[in-house]
This record gives structure tokens, sequence and C-alpha cells, in this order.
């Protein structure tokens, strides 16, 4: 008898013990495998059958309430990251960032078209490996003008820490614009006060000018001072035409935007030009918002140029001068493009300053002009040789 009393509390103790081990090691188990999931950062696990007023049980309900409170962060976090992306992705301005050892690690659509390079090949490589060594060094504000850019660019500079690491962020913004437009004012007023002057002289001089040869055509004088008297009065007359046609450069209205059709307006401006026969290219007739005033003539200069470029005793064939004219949609852009075979281009940093032309009669106007007009539409205007043949191409670009 005492032996089977024995086996049964033998038996009652291990089944106590049994029952106290599934009650405390496996709740252990459960827990220790939810924080391992967290520490995975895997927060999709939680302890089931957690009750409160006891010990396991607190700890599980906090343990889950952690998780959850982790997963909804996490799900705050990677919406923020979207969030940032899709911000720094619609910038028009260039983004980039690189991390200590010069590496590119961040890039924006605007940065892939500025530079032309590509997220998929350029992430990782180094600055110098992407012609953009020089960027990396400029200071905070600085204006820059990159290797193959003719814009200008000011840097804004900043830091951010990524997994610890310290990594520079660059923004960049075209000031191109600006800086023209600056220019534009300082050429404006340089232009109002020489017109002051020269028209306060001019006026005069053509005046008693023309009063002495109408006496001098009374009484018997002299042909050279009759002569010398009439080639003041003409040139004053050139001169103030000549002053006339640079304040064009002030008077630019603000364009009455109106749709016009293009094949239209090409064909006006193509047949204008009477010295050689202007090819169009077949092109779809897009209807454009401009002002039909403004955009013909500047397309009248760009073809004005062509064509006097094409007849140039300096081009280097012999082939029959040619002017071309066609038109693309790009993106919300229309671009129109205007082709010749003359000797191309030979200074294009000068293209665009007032006053600056290489014509024995022009007045350096013209592509400024046109240049006013396109950014007054919101528009861009480029020339740059052509890579086909000799000659070169003026590209007119329009919001649409």
């Amino acid at each position: 008898m005492l032996a089977l009393a024995m086996l049964f509390i033998f038996l009652a103790w291990a089944f106590a013990v049994s029952l106290l081990m599934e009650q405390i090691i496996r709740p252990l188990q459960t827990l220790s495998n939810v924080v391992a999931a967290l520490r995975e950062d895997d927060f999709s696990f939680r302890a089931r059958g957690a009750t409160r007023y006891d010990a396991l049980g607190e700890l599980a309900l906090e343990i889950n309430a952690l998780a959850s409170m982790m997963q909804s962060q996490r799900i705050g976090a990677m919406e923020a990251v979207a969030l940032v992306e899709r911000v720094v992705q619609s910038l028009q301005s260039p983004v980039l960032a690189f991390d200590p050892e010069g590496r590119l690690r961040l890039l924006n659509a605007a940065a892939e078209k500025a530079f032309a390079i590509n997220t998929a090949t350029s992430l990782g490589k180094r600055a110098h490996e992407l012609a953009l060594e020089h960027l990396l060094s400029t200071s905070d504000g600085e204006l820059v003008l990159l290797t193959g850019q003719k814009n200008r660019w000011m840097v804004k500079r900043s830091y951010f820490r990524l997994e610890g690491i310290r990594h520079t962020l660059l923004l960049l913004s075209d000031v191109s614009a600006a800086l023209r437009e600056e220019e534009r004012v300082a050429w404006e007023r340089l232009i109002r006060v020489l017109g002051h002057e020269i028209n306060n002289s001019l006026t005069p001089i053509k005046s008693i000018a023309n009063s002495l040869r109408m006496r001098l055509a009374d009484i018997s004088a002299d042909a050279d001072f009759e002569r010398g008297l009439a080639v003041i009065e003409n040139r004053a007359e050139s001169l103030n035409r000549f002053l006339q046609a640079y304040r064009q450069l002030l008077g630019i209205p603000v364009p009455k935007l109106e749709p016009v059709p293009l094949v239209s307006l090409i064909d006006r401006v193509a047949h204008l030009e009477t010295r050689l026969r202007i090819t169009v290219a077949a092109s779809d007739n897009i209807t454009i918002r401009v002002d039909t005033d403004l955009i013909q003539q500047a397309l009248i200069n760009l073809v004005r140029n062509a064509a006097e470029a094409a007849m140039s005793p300096d081009t280097l064939s012999s082939d029959e001068p040619r002017v071309e004219i066609e038109w693309q949609r790009d993106g919300r852009d229309i671009v129109i493009y205007i082709r010749d075979n003359g000797p191309g281009l030979f200074n294009e940093s000068n293209l665009f300053v007032p006053f600056y032309t290489t014509k024995p009669s022009g007045t350096g106007i013209g592509l400024v002009l046109v240049q006013q007009i396109a950014e007054a539409h919101g528009g861009s205007v480029r020339l740059s040789n052509r890579v086909d043949t000799h000659g070169c191409t003026a590209e007119l670009r329009l919001p649409n």
C-alpha cells in the first residue's frame, strides 16, 4: 500500500509539473518567438490567449501592444518615405545625394534629364565617373557651369544621415533665365541712357544740316561742302534708325494668347523668305496657343538667319542652299526646328548677347528678340551645330 501511495504521489507531482511547464514554458516560447520576429522587422506575429491579472499574460499583452505600435510606425515611415520620394521625383530642380566616398546614392528625374544620366546605371558610381566631381566640390550658394552644359546652376548644399552615415544632398536651381533677365534689365538701362544722349545730339545735328543744305541750294556753294552736309544729314538719320531698332528690346508686349494652327503660321513665315525656297516638312497640324504676331516675328528672324547662313560664302560645300522647317510634340511642349546647311556656329557663347553680330549689316538684336519672345511665352530658344552634316539647327520650344 505504501508503494502504491508513493506511486500515486509521484504521478500527481509529475502531472502538476507538466501542467506548470505547460502554463509557463509555452507562453515564454511564444513571447520569445514574437520578440525574435520584431528583431527581424516582422510585426505580424502576436501572442495569443493573453489575459490580464496574470504576470505572463500582462507581459504578452504589452509585447503585442509594442508590436502593433512598431507596425504602425513602420507603415507611417514607409508612407513618409514614399511621399518624400514622390515629392523629390516631381521637383523640377535636379536633386542628387552622395555618400562620403563620393558615390551617387540618389537622383530624381530632373537630374537625369539635366545631366544625361540614368538611375539604373548611375547609382553607386563615383562623381568623377559621371563628370560631376566639380558639382560635388562646390560650396553652398555657388554658381556652376558644368561640362557640356550651357545653363548656369545655383547649388544648395545640405546633409543628412542614412543608417548613421553622413550623406551630402545637393539641390540645383537653373538661374540662367534669372541671370538673363538681369542682363536684359542692365541692357535696357544702358539703351535708355544712350538713346537719350544720342537723340539729344542727333536731332539738332540733322536739323541744322538740313537747314544749311536748303539755304545753300539758293546760292552757288561748293559741291563738296554741300555733299558733306548731305552725308551728315544721312548719317544722323541712319543713326536714328539704328537706335530705334535697339529700342525694340524694350518694347516686348505681354503675349496675347490665342489658338492658331501651326501649319498656317509656318507657311506664312516660309513664304515671306524670297531669296531661297524654304522646305516645310510634313508634320501634324497642331493648334498652339501663342501670340501670333510675336511668334511670327520670332520665326521670321530665325528663318532669315538660316537663309543668310545657307547662302553665306563661308559655306564649306557647293551644295544648294537649303533651309528646312519641321516641328514635333515633346511631352507638353511643341518644338519647332529650323535647319540650314551653312557653315555652322563659330562662337556659341555670344549668340544672345545684345549688339553682338558677325554680319556686316547686322544689328545684333535678332536672336535677343527671339529669346525674349520665347521666354515671354514660357518657352526657350537654342542654337546648335548639326551633327548629321554642316550647318545649324535653331530649336524654338513653346509650351502647349
